[in-house]
């Protein structure tokens, strides 16, 4: 594997994303990720600018080195090498009690405070979709030194207020948060396909800090639903390196999770020789990117 800081032009818009997260991990970090295209971003900055990282994952493993692509946070695999693996509440107490300096979820909905809803579209009890519900979302987001989101956007998910809060962000800004007794710091960066946002210091609204190359301030405002700030040293997001793209590559050949593998997998008479495939030729690959990197 070729290993290069020059950026590249033929990279995928969840490849953008991905490797714009992975730069906000920070090295000798510990940071509590889920499976797909989370896992991958930290998996990137690891092998990267983060060497000294350490992953933990819901299952329980902490410091895992998977040599095949995860596909649940159950999988066996989540095991192999790792520091420690621990039944999953022992895993969760030590991050409420504030071990974790970074995590990283998703959400079906966002508000301007960053706070995050994957439990009900149309509010609670009489919801119009059920979405996937809290799992370890409330947790990571109440606890973690930093809190990082990656979504895709569009205006209705990107609203005023969402309409159930399951993972508190600043919750109605200022210092609410801190008057609620929340230990974590709260959210740090969204991460959307169209562009970066983080939060003023003091009102923690969120503002546009960047926006994806070919896109402008005025387009990413129009797919959010109250009069976002944009920050007058608005930028374009720095685009993925020949190695990220690499490794991400290597961790994702068949695109389960950052191109169109999904699709694939969910095809009734195909999709299980297709996840066969895609376990058995990730473990050779990743066995290679681990002797390289190590």
């Amino acid at each position: 594997m070729m290993t290069s800081n020059e950026y590249v032009s033929d990279y995928t818009l969840m490849e953008l994303m991905a490797a714009t997260m992975a730069r906000e991990f920070r090295d000798t970090e510990t940071a509590f990720v889920g499976i797909g295209p989370p896992l991958i971003a930290a998996m990137v900055a690891k092998f990267t600018h983060g060497p000294n990282m350490t992953i933990a994952v819901e299952g329980g493993a902490i410091g895992s080195a998977p040599r095949r692509l995860l596909t649940c946070i159950a999988d066996s695999t989540i095991d192999e090498k790792a520091y420690s693996c621990l039944p999953m509440w022992r895993l969760f107490g030590d991050q409420q009690r504030g071990f974790f300096n970074v995590g990283l979820i998703g959400a079906a909905q966002i508000d301007k405070f960053g706070n995050l809803n994957t439990t009900a579209i149309g509010g609670y009890p009489r919801a119009k979709v059920r979405v996937a519900g809290s799992g370890g979302g409330n947790d990571i987001g109440s606890s973690v030194g930093r809190l990082l989101v990656m979504m895709r956007q569009e205006r209705r998910r990107f609203i005023e207020r969402v309409d159930y809060l399951t993972t508190p962000g600043f919750l109605s800004g200022g210092d609410s948060r801190q008057k609620a007794g929340l230990l974590g710091g709260g959210p740090a960066a969204v991460i959307t396909d169209m562009g970066v946002f983080r939060f003023e210091p003091d009102s923690k609204e969120m503002y546009l800090a960047s926006c994806h190359p070919g896109l402008e301030p005025e387009q990413v405002k129009a797919n959010v639903s109250w009069d976002l700030k944009i920050h007058p040293d608005c930028t374009v997001t720095e685009r993925p390196t020949r190695e990220q793209v690499e490794i991400m590559r290597i961790l994702d050949p068949y695109g389960l999770y950052l191109g169109n593998g999904r699709a694939q997998m969910a095809d009734p008479e195909k999709g299980f020789d297709f996840y066969m495939k895609v376990l058995e030729n990730s473990y050779d690959m990743m066995e290679q990117l681990y002797k390289q990197k190590s």
